[in-house]
């Protein structure tokens, strides 16, 4: 079992930064695969930026790249996404979340351990 917990969220201009963190407790942090998804009103939730445990390759949605970065402090059993240049569109709940598995994918459905979320919210 899998605990998750994250902070960070909040209110920013566009064109600001936050970082997000991901506490978890309960395994091996450093075995799990990590990620961070986010649901906007009214649509989808969407991966975002993940990272692989096996070769901590990092992959992100082409939506953030070059904005957001994902990290890990396996010694801290911490994620993190740092987020920078936010844009109005980024406004969503954020979630962290890790699955147990070799394998990295970025659908949402693959993942067993979710955090509760954190809202994001960007003004114009």
């Amino acid at each position: 079992q899998v605990q998750l917990v994250e902070s960070g969220g909040g209110l920013v201009q566009a064109g600001g930064s936050l970082r997000l963190s991901c506490a978890a407790s309960g395994r091996t942090f450093s075995t799990l695969n990590i990620g961070w998804f986010r649901q906007a009103p009214g649509k989808e939730r969407v991966f975002v930026a993940g990272i692989s445990w096996t070769d901590s390759r990092t992959y992100y949605a082409d939506s953030v790249k070059g904005r957001f970065t994902i990290s890990r402090d396996n010694a801290k059993n911490t994620m993190y996404l740092q987020m920078n240049n936010l844009k109005p569109e980024d406004t969503a709940v954020y979630y962290c979340a890790a699955q147990i598995s070799v394998v990295f994918t970025t659908t949402g459905d693959d993942y067993r351990y979710w955090g509760q979320g954190t809202q994001v919210t960007v003004s114009s």
